[in-house]
């Protein structure tokens, strides 16, 4: 065997090396990377940084928090999870909550968390927003699961409050002000979940940061108009309240849930202007939605409509026959032509549904 030290080595077409090669004082000096401050990972990159802007996230109007449909064994069904994203992008949503609630990220382990957002900004990301839900009630997986958001190329982030363990005021700027330097960022309030109102204090400390693209905000309208009176985005997180939060207090628009079944006609409920005709022709259909904590409708619909197999990660079961009718008949009345998918809806009988509780 022969050993070769580094000056007698050919390192022309290496880049920079930082061996000394003067007599026997040689000294290896550390890449100048390795004595970098530890900064948040995707602030190194330039590129990554300046992707997306948070007027970019700013100007969305219809926003899908997409649904993550799954094989028989439980693992993600990619395929099936494509053509809902294309389909999405086809009716035009402007963007995409991956690994929400919707999404049930709270089933996903990180690694399948962060594989999902990656895999959408690759298929989809040039034609649609990509915000991946990166929140936690732990500030430092927040923190670890914003930046690898992020170093997949993900647009924007949403961010919740912590839940369960809750915390002070001040915790909660200090948590939210813990992951707003990475990059754009929606907070999400929804005190049916957490436990926790995020009260306009929170929000306004929050809006001095040039990374915040805005609201998702569940209380309601009074709540809405607040912030849009004070110059902070908002989208509606209540698909029964998204029209008149549109059209009569300011907001964006809405990260909806309906949008799944019915994204063409949700997009003419945030574009076309005051349409009560409209609202009211979908609002059956976002009642039977919420009838259940979501997403367990949801997932029940879109199998019987022969879009995703199936098959539900417990805790979540379907809903029983009768509400599974009760859809079908929903779907006739306002016409199967408006909903996604090509299949003839169907009601599932309860052995066609499939249980997984290891994944």
């Amino acid at each position: 065997m022969v050993h070769l030290n580094a000056c007698e080595l050919n390192l022309s077409n290496c880049g920079p090396v930082s061996v000394s090669c003067t007599g026997k004082n040689r000294k290896w000096r550390p890449p100048q990377a390795a004595i970098i401050p530890n900064y948040h990972l995707p602030m190194r990159s330039f590129e990554v940084k300046n992707r997306t802007s948070a007027e970019d996230i700013k100007a969305l109007r219809l926003i899908t928090a997409i649904k993550t449909p799954y094989l028989p064994d439980g693992r993600f069904d990619l395929e099936a999870y494509d053509d809902l994203v294309n389909m999405q992008i086809v009716n035009g949503a402007e963007g995409m909550i991956v690994g929400g609630t919707t999404g049930e990220g709270q089933l996903m382990s990180w690694d399948e968390h962060i594989m999902l957002i990656g895999h959408t900004v690759n298929c989809f990301g040039a034609s649609i927003k990509v915000i991946g839900n990166t929140g936690s009630n732990s500030t430092r997986e927040a923190i670890h699961a914003t930046e690898q958001g992020f170093a997949v190329g993900m647009h924007a982030a949403l961010h919740i409050n912590p839940y369960y363990g809750k915390t002070s005021l001040e915790g909660l700027i200090s948590h939210f002000d813990s992951v707003l330097s990475m990059g754009p960022t929606i907070i999400y309030n929804v005190p049916s979940r957490t436990g926790q109102d995020i009260p306009p204090r929170v929000i306004h400390t929050m809006a001095e940061s040039p990374n915040l693209a805005g609201v998702k905000e569940c209380v309601g309208n009074d709540r809405v108009e607040h912030y849009t009176g004070n110059g902070i985005v908002v989208w509606s997180g209540n698909d029964d309240q998204c029209h008149d939060a549109r059209w009569n207090h300011g907001a964006t628009g809405v990260i909806s849930v309906t949008s799944n079944l019915v994204p063409g006609m949700m997009r003419e409920l945030m574009f076309r202007g005051k349409d009560p005709s409209l609202n009211t022709k979908l609002f059956p259909i976002i009642e039977w939605l919420f009838q259940e904590p979501n997403p367990i409708p949801l997932n029940t619909a879109l199998a019987q409509l022969g879009v995703v197999r199936p098959v539900f990660r417990l805790p979540y079961v379907p809903l029983p026959q009768e509400k599974r009718a009760e859809f079908v008949n929903l779907v006739n009345q306002i016409g199967r032509e408006n909903f996604v998918g090509e299949k003839d809806v169907q009601v599932l009988d309860d052995d066609d549904f499939i249980l997984v509780d290891r994944y």
